[in-house]
C-alpha cells in the first residue's frame, strides 16, 4: 500500500493523497446514502451504509486510503452521555459534565459498545482493493472533553479552560479516563482491519503551550505509545489543528504529523522533518477553483520533494466543493508528484 509505505518514510512512486471528510455532502452519492439512513448518527450505527460511504471516495475519486465514515463523538455517547445532532448547531449533549460524580458514571468499557464502527471497517476493508489503505480514527481526550463539558461546540472554551485553571486535577481525572477508552477503541478498529489510524485534536489551537502539552498532547503521545507497543507495523498520524507556534515542542513515538493549512508547511517540515512524514496540508477552500488548486499543489510539492509526505488538504472538504474540482486536485498529485 502507497499509503502505508509513505507513514514509513519508504520509496513511493507519487505522493499519496486523501482527504479528511473525503465521504460527505459534496458527493451526491452520499446524500442518498445519508437520506435512506434517516439522520447523520443513524448513518453512523449502520455499518454497512457507513461502509458504502467510506468506500464512495475510494471509488469516485481514487484516493490512496479510505477513511471510516463515523465521528468522533460516538465514544463519549456509548460512555452513556446524551447526544443529538441538532440541525444548524451540530452535536449537543443535553447533560453537560460538571462534577466528579458526572465523571465517575461514564462506562469505562464505551469501547465494546461500539460495534457497528468495528463491523463496518471489517465490511469496508473485505470490501477495499488490496492495495488502498483504510484509516480508523478516533478524537484526542481533549477534543472530546470540550464537547463533553461545554455541551456543543464553543468559541471561547471557558467551561473547560475554567476546570483547567480552577480545579486540573478533575480534568486530568476525565482525560485519563478517555485516553484508556481510546487506546481500546483505536486497538479494536485495527483487530477489525484498520490499516492505520489518526487521532483528530480539532481544539488543540484553543490552549496555550504548556497548557497543551500538559491537558492535550501527552495524552495522544500516551494512546500512540499504547498502540506503536502492541501493532508497530499500524502508522499513528496525529492531527493537532491550529498549532504552529507549538511545533518546536512536539515529540513522541508516532509516524505521521498532519499539519493544518494555517501553518506554514515549511516551518513544519524545519521542526518535524525527517523524524515524522508530514500529511498535508492545502486549504481547502483552494478546491473551488482549479487554478488555486494547481498552484497549491505545485508550491506543496516543491516543498515536499525528497521528503516523506501524504498530500491531504490543512482540514476537511466543504459541503459545496464541485465534484469535478475535488477529481482534478486528487489527479493532479499524482501527476505532478510521479515526474
Amino acid at each position: 500500500m502507497i499509503f502505508i509505505d509513505a507513514c514509513f518514510k519508504k520509496n513511493v512512486p507519487y505522493t499519496p493523497v486523501w482527504m479528511m471528510r473525503q465521504a460527505g455532502r459534496y458527493l451526491k452519492e452520499y446524500m442518498k446514502v445519508r437520506e435512506e439512513a434517516g439522520d447523520f448518527l443513524s448513518l453512523c450505527k449502520d455499518y454497512k451504509r457507513a461502509s458504502e460511504v467510506s468506500l464512495q471516495p475510494v471509488d469516485i475519486l481514487d484516493v490512496d486510503a479510505a477513511i471510516i465514515f463515523s465521528d468522533i463523538l460516538v465514544v463519549p455517547l456509548e460512555m452513556g452521555m446524551d447526544l443529538k445532532f441538532e440541525k444548524g448547531e451540530g452535536p449537543v449533549f443535553s447533560e453537560p459534565l460538571k462534577s466528579l460524580e458526572d465523571i465517575d458514571k461514564l462506562d469505562p468499557n464505551a469501547y465494546k459498545k461500539l460495534s457497528y464502527v468495528y463491523d463496518a471497517i471489517s465490511l469496508t476493508r473485505e470490501k477495499l482493493s488490496p492495495n488502498k489503505a483504510l484509516i480508523g480514527f478516533c478524537g484526542s481526550p481533549w477534543t472530546l472533553a470540550t464537547y463533553m463539558i461545554e455541551a456543543k461546540g464553543s468559541k471561547t472554551y471557558a467551561k473547560c479552560k475554567k476546570l483547567i485553571y480552577t480545579n486540573p486535577s478533575l480534568m486530568h481525572t476525565l482525560l485519563k479516563k478517555l485516553s484508556e477508552i481510546l487506546k481500546l477503541y483505536l486497538e479494536e478498529q485495527i483487530k477489525a482491519g484498520a490499516n492505520a489510524v489518526q487521532i483528530f485534536d480539532s481544539w488543540a489551537s484553543a490552549l496555550e503551550k504548556d497548557i497543551f502539552f500538559e491537558f492535550s498532547f501527552k495524552y495522544m503521545i500516551e494512546i500512540s505509545n499504547y498502540i506503536k507497543e502492541k501493532y508497530p507495523h499500524i502508522p499513528v498520524i496525529l492531527f493537532p489543528k491550529g498549532i504552529s507556534g507549538y511545533l518546536d515542542g512536539i515529540y513522541g513515538n508516532f509516524d505521521v504529523f498532519g499539519v493544518d493549512w494555517s501553518t506554514p508547511l515549511k516551518t513544519a517540515k524545519e521542526f518535524l522533518s525527517p523524524t515524522y512524514t508530514l500529511q498535508g496540508n492545502m486549504e481547502p477552500c483552494r478546491l473551488y477553483d482549479k487554478q488555486a488548486i494547481k498552484e497549491s499543489v505545485c508550491d506543496i510539492l516543491e516543498i515536499m520533494k525528497n521528503k516523506a509526505h501524504i498530500f491531504n488538504l490543512g482540514h476537511g472538504i466543504l459541503p459545496d466543493i464541485p465534484v469535478e474540482n475535488a477529481k482534478y486536485f486528487i489527479n493532479l498529485v499524482k501527476e505532478l508528484s510521479s515526474k
